[in-house]
């Protein structure tokens, strides 16, 4: 018998649209299209596009062209802002202006903001605008090369590992900006038990920080990487059962929120093994069914809690201009109960990169 659920509008804080830059991979148009399939009622973009999203007029091209789409009548677009200057790491971007445009947030995610004092002075001045910094916290010394968690896999393969220093000194060094600057903090795609025990431990300590995770990392672990398929490539990397356990417990915990982190790309760039291939996976349209299906059916988590984590925790992380918009979003609707198989070919995201292909669930969205 099926079961429906009404809840507040859906956010994801962390989605890759490809406009401008790849539109083959993903247009605004596709990628609000894929949300509203999804069950979303706004996504927060991200400013890796190309040219990065560093000035108000980036901003605004994106608002335009969000509000040309259809999708964008049903699903709100927030777009975040750089961090630095071109993400380059080395300049802080005027985040005065940025705001002023409608920045939904800070950040330079795919590259970690590694000088000390540039991040100092970006959370000190953002801060002061109170809005969020967003950090990638992978540290580019500890990465080294890089391309998954030690595994059978990796260890099959030859593959370069990960360390798990890699994210933990990341986000020590974050949370110890945030502990001086007073900067509203939040980890983006967290993987690692260790970086979670660092988040508890700033949060019982009285921080603004929060952190998100992935559907994928919630869902899946490298030791059961199956094959060098690289859709189960992504940065961070999957993490172990006992990260995996850990986020869960997290989730359930109120500690950490969901966030997709939709990477769609051209299916060449994905097709080349873990050594060469692109970092990341599409996400929107199998979000909710995936983190249904790790935390409420495996997990017992009850279901208003598992909502809170897609619209209540996600309101926290957006501008505080952004945050009365987002309380009026149109309602996400659930169905559970009906079992559908995952068909990659029928997305409307011009990229099906994702090891969802073929996988059931029995909770999915009312699209919009």
């Amino acid at each position: 018998m099926k079961k429906t659920f009404e809840f507040p509008g859906f956010i994801d804080v962390h989605v890759h649209f490809r406009d401008p830059g790849v539109p083959r991979a993903e247009t605004t148009a596709s990628g609000l299209a894929a949300a509203a399939r999804g069950g979303f009622a706004a996504v927060v973009t991200m400013p890796n596009t190309s040219p990065a999203c560093d000035s108000p007029d980036a901003l605004r091209y994106q608002l335009e062209r969000a509000a040309e789409a259809d999708a964008g009548r049903r699903v709100a677009l927030f777009p975040s802002a750089c961090i630095t200057k071109g993400r380059a790491g080395r300049e802080v971007a005027d985040l005065e202006a940025l705001a002023d445009a409608g920045a939904a947030l800070f950040t330079d995610d795919g590259s970690y903001v590694a000088d000390d004092k540039v991040m100092e002075s970006a959370m000190e001045r953002a801060a002061a605008l109170g809005i969020a910094v967003c950090d990638h916290a992978m540290d580019p010394v500890a990465l080294a090369g890089g391309v998954v968690r030690d595994c059978p896999l990796a260890r099959r393969l030859g593959l370069p590992v990960i360390p798990v220093e890699c994210e933990t000194k990341a986000i020590r060094r974050d949370i110890a900006v945030c502990r001086v600057t007073g900067c509203r903090l939040h980890i983006q795609h967290i993987s690692t038990a260790e970086g979670v025990e660092l988040l508890r431990a700033a949060q019982r300590e009285g921080l603004p920080v929060s952190a998100e995770a992935t559907p994928h990392h919630l869902l899946f672990a490298c030791e059961e990487i199956p094959a060098d398929d690289a859709r189960y490539k992504m940065a961070p990397p999957l993490g172990n059962r006992e990260d995996r356990a850990e986020l869960r417990r997290a989730v359930k915990d109120g500690v950490l929120m969901f966030a997709t982190d939709h990477a769609p790309h051209p299916a060449e760039t994905k097709s080349v093994g873990f050594l060469r291939s692109a970092n990341g996976i599409v996400g929107l349209e199998t979000a909710i069914p995936a983190t249904w299906r790790a935390m409420v059916e495996e997990e017992g988590m009850d279901p208003e809690a598992w909502a809170r984590a897609w619209w209540d925790m996600p309101r926290g992380v957006l501008a505080p201009a952004l945050r009365e918009r987002a309380a009026a979003l149109p309602k996400t609707v659930v169905e559970v109960g009906e079992e559908r198989v995952v068909d990659v070919a029928a997305f409307a995201s011009l990229s099906d990169n994702c090891p969802y292909g073929g996988m059931s669930f029995d909770c999915w969205p009312v699209p919009r």
